[in-house]
């Protein structure tokens, strides 16, 4: 049988010879037929178990007609709002919109709406009211029960609710899809479909629910807070297949949301089936127009090699979409897609990464992983590495060394996250020398977060003296092999639990490293991680504490301008931080001073901190305002070279 795409028009059916498809997929991304993104590897497992599926990519949904060009699906309706959460691919921290979208032909922004899931699931129930709908994705399968939306400042209701959906499918979905299909093909009234792990459902009557936890209803949490805490760290405790049980969310007029434990996780043998599948692995022809779709660049010679992550950081989702159990593909799948990739007329003999959510992580942390679940109340890494973890790279070792050893290859890359700490806990060096020696392209980026200990613990992530361990012996195997590399640290501003000391705390680590980044990410509160529930509650879900929160935007500002704060531009925002967090001392002309005094006649003493008075050297070109603006935007400012960056001593 020839490959080729999935049908997106009726003359796409004729002439694969389809008069009605089983699913038609309604996706907010541009349509591209590879393994990186969801809606591909959706539709190709249930192509391969027998199903029709064709694609409505990024509709009008102020078009109802839209919805209609492949005609009414025989078993129903599939909606993903994309790769991205929609309102993260729209907007920055700040609430800006976005530019551009790399999931859009010729990277043309606004082609979905805001909180896609939605808007279709409620546009295709106007035209089609009694077809079954079934959503998933990154955006339903976070917000699959009650959440914080940080766009609207408000606390939500599931999204099976306000999509009109009839069932979510959560995770990455293969499974439990192809059992949502084969119940409907066998003649499963939707609404009975309530069965199935890896899915929510809806229904007025929990009686027949077995040994299932009540979460605090909506109304109370919407009341109180406090209450959200609670129920999320319940929800985080039943993330596992293993032990996980079936979670009861209440709604007024009776209504309750039911969510089933996950899916189990894929053996190899099922990841390789997936990956296996014969994708185009390109986005499809009618883009080519627009120029392409942008995102594909980023995948189109990378390998994913695993899923899950028990790194356990508490800003990201993970441990609720793909779980803490690490799924691995075979070497043999791995490296047959490699020489797809090297046959490609556009490979130039790089291979861009292999990795997944965490590059290094090849096998579970540990064996009783796999038949007993992981641990609900302890992290395999945090806040120290468990005594149970094996940390262990032989087996990802060889598999870069295979793929390094294929005709064709000049270079493999790493790209994919680095957990340091996973790598300091092994105590062969092996793979660390080989990773400097052949997987760096000049630089490693690592994502330490932070270097106050204090907002290390609320951001899950190892205390400074890891990292700096980390770096000590980056640079010596660097030397050892006469090599000039240096590492890129990714920084965050604003998480919860940092105050402006911390923050000050970060800029004289940064002055003492004699480094400025050029880009700060500020921290962005998105459905279903810990550090989201901080920011909404102010308590810490895990122990009931409450935590420093910055909510305040001028404070936000401040926190991200000592970051930066050798740049002209943030002159006022950083010294107005200073003064606040009773620093003035590193406002001087000494080395170990942020920032010089302004040099002006008619400067007036410091004012204390709790003045509230603006400085009156803040002139109107140099506003709080006008720096607030502009808080968000990438530093144009002098730059430091990157050969500064962890300068040694």
């Amino acid at each position: 049988m020839k490959m080729t795409f999935l049908p997106i028009s009726r003359q796409d059916m004729e002439e694969q010879g389809i008069k009605q498809l089983d699913f038609v997929y309604v996706i907010g991304d541009a349509y591209v037929d590879h393994p990186s993104f969801g809606h591909a590897i959706i539709s190709r497992v249930l192509q391969a178990h027998g199903y029709s599926v064709g694609i409505i990519s990024q509709p009008d949904w102020k078009d109802e007609n839209s919805i209609t060009i492949l005609g009414r699906p025989r078993l129903g309706f599939l909606i993903s709002g994309g790769n991205m959460d929609s309102m993260v691919n729209h907007y920055y921290v700040s609430g800006r919109r976005r530019p551009n979208d790399a999931y859009t032909p010729g990277g043309e922004p606004y082609k979905r709406p805001d909180h896609a899931t939605v808007v279709y699931g409620n546009l295709i129930r106007r035209v089609y009211k009694d077809s079954p709908v079934i959503i998933g994705g990154i955006e339903a399968s976070l917000r699959r029960l009650a959440h914080y939306d940080y766009w609207s400042d408000s606390f939500k209701r599931s999204i099976l609710l306000d999509s009109q959906a009839d069932l979510i499918s959560y995770g990455m979905g293969e499974k439990s899809i192809v059992e949502i299909a084969d119940a409907l093909a066998s003649g499963i009234a939707v609404k009975d479909i309530t069965f199935i792990p890896g899915t929510v459902y809806k229904t007025k009557d929990v009686e027949g629910v077995y040994d299932g936890i009540r979460l605090p209803s909506y109304g109370a949490m919407k009341e109180e807070p406090r209450r959200y805490a609670e129920s999320f760290q319940i929800q985080y405790c039943n993330t596992d297949p293993f032990t996980g049980k079936t979670l009861i969310e209440e709604y007024p007029n009776g209504v309750y949301v039911v969510q089933n434990p996950p899916q189990p996780p894929l053996t190899t043998l099922e990841m390789d089936a997936v990956y296996d599948l014969p994708y185009m692995r390109t986005y499809h022809p009618s883009y080519e127009e627009a120029g392409g779709v942008p995102a594909i660049a980023e995948v189109k010679f990378s390998l994913v090699s695993n899923r899950g992550c028990f790194g356990g950081c508490n800003f990201c989702a993970l441990t609720f979409h793909q779980g803490r159990t690490v799924q691995v593909r075979s070497h043999e799948s791995i490296l047959k897609e490699a020489e797809l990739m090297i046959g490609d007329k556009d490979f130039k003999g790089y291979i861009h990464d292999v990795g997944g959510p965490t590059a290094n992580f090849r096998h579970p942390s540990c064996q009783k992983q796999m038949t007993q679940g992981v641990c609900k109340n302890r992290q395999c890494l945090f806040p120290e590495p468990c005594p149970n973890l094996e940390a262990n790279h032989s087996d990802y070792l060889t598999l870069l060394r295979e793929l390094r050893a294929l005709p064709g290859v000049k270079k493999v890359f790493i790209r994919s996250g680095i957990r340091f700490d996973y790598l300091m806990a092994d105590p062969d060096d092996t793979f660390f020398r080989e990773l400097v020696e052949h997987h760096v392209s000049g630089q490693l980026k690592v994502a330490p977060e932070h270097i106050s200990d204090v907002v290390l613990s609320k951001l899950g992530k190892p205390k400074k003296e890891v990292y700096e361990r980390f770096v000590k012996k980056y640079y010596k195997i660097n030397e050892q092999l006469n090599k000039k590399q240096f590492l890129v640290p990714y920084l965050m501003s604003s998480h919860p639990g940092s105050t402006l000391k911390e923050a000050i705390e970060l800029a004289e680590y940064l002055r003492d490293l004699g480094y400025m980044p050029e880009q700060v990410q500020d921290f962005y509160p998105t459905p279903s991680t810990v550090s989201t529930v901080m920011y909404y509650t102010g308590i810490d879900p895990r122990n009931g504490r409450n935590v420093y929160v910055c909510r305040n935007p001028h404070e936000k500002a401040m926190q991200r301008a000592l970051i930066q704060y050798r740049n002209p531009n943030n002159y006022d925002l950083v010294r107005e931080a200073l003064v606040k967090g009773w620093r003035e001392d590193l406002i001087g002309f000494d080395k170990k001073c942020l920032i010089k005094p302004r040099k002006m006649g008619n400067q007036s003493k410091t004012q204390k901190p709790d003045s509230g008075k603006r400085q009156k050297n803040n002139k109107k070109g140099q506003s709080i305002s006008a720096n607030l603006k502009n808080h968000n935007t990438k530093n144009t400012g002098r730059k430091k070279t990157i050969r500064n960056v962890h300068k040694k001593k």
